[in-house]
């Protein structure tokens, strides 16, 4: 579940729940993209969202112990994050992240698909954890991590060695914007770059439109194909659901 704070033209928006791991499942997913319908509906001029969590997680990626009974469930997750990673590319104004734990998996991609990644340094990493538990990452996935994060050594560390990111690992790559002490001042240090940038008085529209073609591979490849195999003769869910009948 999570929770959204309107703070002038700030839209704060809290990942929470009783599972401090915060699973992305549909219920989580549909959560976050009501909170973003009425980011919205709510936004009056110029405006910046940031997204952060309660708990040691931001995120540790898909709830694969729901998915592994039906095939089907790892494919709604992966629809509907995909409709969550466009609608936040879509969204009329600069989105931040404030990852005050361990963003991991799907996690990692959603902290990644806001403008700007601002953590916490002493505690929590980015980490794309398929290569250590036997998952192949989906493509969309991959095409998402080199929009960001476009250095080869960073791919290298991220998808090639599962590298577990600190905060200034993730700096030192480019990814990561600025490394924090603590949750408050992480969480403050997104509050007052979200205030400068609603200060630029950008229009929402024009912001939207500038960011869709940045990201343009990333919406083609979000749209590509509904299933994440891309045409393999054995797909990514194919993988993914044997993996889990044999691991979980």
């Amino acid at each position: 579940m999570c929770t959204l704070e309107k703070r002038g033209n700030l839209f704060i928006l809290t990942i929470t729940g009783h599972d401090d791991e915060h699973r992305l499942n549909p219920t989580l997913i549909d959560s976050i993209r009501d909170a973003l319908t009425r980011v919205r509906a709510e936004s009056n001029g110029p405006s910046a969202l940031i997204t952060t969590a309660q708990g040691k997680f931001f995120s540790n990626g898909y709830d694969l112990a729901w998915a592994q009974s039906d095939e089907s469930r790892l494919l709604l997750m992966d629809s509907k994050l995909r409709c969550l990673i466009s609608d936040l590319i879509n969204l009329p104004m600069p989105t931040i992240a404030a990852v005050t734990g361990h963003a991991s998996a799907a996690g990692f991609i959603l902290a990644m698909a806001h403008d700007y990644i601002l953590m916490r340094k002493d505690r929590g990493f980015l980490y794309m954890s398929e290569l250590d538990i036997g998952l192949v990452i989906p493509p969309w996935f991959v095409t998402l991590l080199k929009s960001k994060a476009r250095s080869p050594v960073a791919w290298r560390e991220v998808v090639l060695k599962a590298a577990k990111l600190t905060a200034e690992m993730g700096v030192d790559m480019g990814i990561v914007g600025s490394a924090h002490v603590g949750v408050e001042e992480t969480v403050k240090a997104a509050v007052d770059l979200g205030e400068e940038l609603v200060k630029r008085k950008w229009e929402g529209h024009v912001y939207r439109e500038n960011r869709k073609m940045v990201f343009a591979e990333v919406l083609v490849a979000l749209r590509s194909d509904e299933s994440p195999g891309g045409g393999d003769d054995e797909t990514h869910a194919d993988s993914v659901a044997n993996t889990l009948k044999s691991k979980l």
